[in-house]
């Protein structure tokens, strides 16, 4: 009997930030037991110690089902499958990292959103680069780690080429508050999840500069449809970006500041105003959008794909335009019908 043929009862998270936090937590409501795998033999005893991660997650106790080990060769050894939930950009040396010691069938659920820059490879190639042959899936959606750790009713998507091991990812982190819908659509769960965030940057940049809700549901529409060219264009199934992992995480990630890329872009409108420029505080959280501002879009060209609200947010992220000259830009396009025939 293979891993995938048995229920996934035991999980190693790979990355302890709020997100993988998260994850362990919800886990351990399904019925699970779950191993946080922070980068450092110190941070997994302070985890241990404190039953909290106060730095990544603070004020949320850890349930009992939930505990950190610093070896991830033993945590690997243990697990029944791996949730992968280091930042987009870190996922090839993390892989590399467990190489050596990660089983050759050992189920892994990708919890990053994102395209690798410089190769411009999805988060699914990634991993299948570094670890080949492993059965993966990908966890998506619209869910803020705080929620999700605070028990918040929330609905996600897990991926797969199989449905059978999407299910039974599903299953591992499923409970009463926490919906996992299944699909067999990894590409585009995938697409959707990458996107969005620079996305989210041009929403927060529009709420800091004051504008009003008509623009940012104008920039999230029209986020959408490039979103959906772009996954039309790689194959994707149009109806995974109407869905959680596509409209629901994008409609999540700009609307609030609790989203870290609308909050960089709200520090963006900011400091232009001040005439200063803004960027992501050294050793703070990930900001995901920044540089998938320059990988999305990558990828969008190299697909013959028109992402003009990604290419503005690349254009100023990049310093080779004011944030008002790149909205004017947005503005000052050709008159199209809304929708391509």
């Amino acid at each position: 009997m293979s891993r995938t043929d048995r229920p996934l009862r035991r999980i190693a998270v790979i990355g302890a930030g709020a997100w993988g936090t998260a994850l362990a937590i919800a886990a351990a409501r399904a019925g699970s037991e779950a191993l946080l795998v922070p980068r450092s033999a110190e941070h997994a005893r302070r985890i241990e110690a404190e039953r909290r991660n106060e730095a990544r997650l603070p004020g949320i106790v850890l349930p009992d089902a939930v505990h950190a080990e610093a070896d991830p060769a033993a945590a690997l050894a243990w697990a029944d499958a791996a949730a992968l939930a280091t930042p987009s950009q870190a996922m090839r040396a993390s892989c590399a990292r467990l190489a050596p010691v990660c089983p050759p069938d050992l189920p892994l659920a990708i919890c990053a959103k994102g395209v690798e820059a410089g190769s411009g490879l999805l988060m699914s190639e990634v991993v299948a680069e570094a670890l080949p042959g492993r059965p993966l899936a990908a966890l998506s959606g619209p869910s803020f780690a705080d929620e999700v750790a605070r028990d918040l009713p929330t609905a996600v998507v897990v991926a797969a080429r199989s449905r059978a091991l999407a299910e039974s990812v599903a299953r591992a982190f499923a409970s009463a508050r926490f919906r996992p819908y299944v699909s067999t659509d990894l590409l585009g769960v995938e697409i959707g999840g990458a996107a969005k965030n620079v996305v989210a940057i041009a929403c927060g940049a529009a709420q800091g500069l004051g504008y009003g809700l008509n623009t940012r549901a104008a920039l999230i529409t029209r986020g959408l449809a490039e979103i959906r060219a772009l996954g039309a264009a790689m194959g994707a199934d149009p109806e995974t970006l109407t869905g959680l992992s596509g409209l629901g995480d994008l409609t999540l990630t700009c609307s609030s500041e609790q989203s870290r890329n609308f909050a960089f872009g709200v520090a963006l409108a900011r400091a232009a105003a001040e005439g200063r420029a803004a960027a992501p505080a050294p050793g703070g959280p990930v900001v995901e959008g920044v540089v998938n501002a320059r990988s999305v879009t990558a990828l969008a060209r190299r697909h013959g794909v028109e992402m003009p609200i990604c290419e503005a947010v690349r254009a100023v992220v990049e310093g080779r335009e004011s944030l008002d000259s790149a909205i004017l830009a947005l503005l000052a396009r050709p008159l199209k019908a809304e929708t391509a025939r």
